[in-house]
């Protein structure tokens, strides 16, 4: 059985880097799609790890070679899934989560319209801009950009097919997490399982 493409998107601060992190620490059988990106690397961050971390004119060929699933530029930086990464992993059996902004997202579904949205909102106006204030891993005209830009980034949650209010770390983990887990167990996701069973209830067995 084929695994299931989760996106995962928020506006910047929204949380959704650490409750992602959290699933993949209590969900068997699910991978992470890291992507590229041109920004610069923060404190603790690893190449490979968080991001691949390529110079413009590294982005701009895998671009021209057409190795992106997505890409998109978001607050002056660019960023780009892998597209045999992904289907490599799917066509495993794990489901596959893309934590990326909401243009990425758009052309995702766009080329992928069975994949799971995901969209995590913060409490409120003012928790985003504390967490982001918080962070302080940037200057303060990039953190006005982002908190600017949350705005519009936030009327996008009506695209996704569910949305996690990301009040309280401990419970809109285990809110993603139920997503996930009842989306495994879809009809439409089980066919070959459901047909090997069904094929088992043969009346001349009786």
């Amino acid at each position: 059985m084929k695994g299931n493409l989760i996106i995962i998107s928020s506006p910047s601060g929204g949380g959704k880097g650490t409750l992602i992190k959290e699933i993949l620490t209590t969900l068997p059988n699910i991978g992470y799609s890291i992507s590229y990106t041109t920004r610069g690397k923060r404190s603790g961050e690893e190449n490979g790890r968080e991001y691949f971390f390529v110079s413009q004119t590294d982005f701009e060929r895998r671009i021209a070679a057409g190795d992106f699933l997505e890409y998109a530029q978001v607050h002056g930086n660019w960023y780009g899934t892998s597209r045999s990464f992904v289907e490599a992993l799917i066509a495993e059996g794990k489901d596959v989560i893309l934590e990326i902004d909401v243009q990425g997202a758009g052309w995702v579904r766009r080329k992928m319209p069975d994949a799971i949205g995901i969209f995590i909102l913060p409490p409120s106006f003012e928790v985003l801009r504390a967490r982001l204030t918080a962070r302080a891993t940037e200057g303060m005209n990039a953190l006005a950009l982002r908190l600017r830009n949350s705005f519009e980034e936030v009327q996008e949650f009506s695209r996704f097919q569910y949305v996690v209010v990301n009040d309280d770390i401990a419970a809109a983990s285990r809110r993603l997490e139920s997503i996930i887990l009842a989306e495994r167990q879809r009809a439409d996701r089980q066919m070959p399982l459901i047909k090997d069973i069904l094929d088992s209830f043969d009346k001349s067995k009786l």
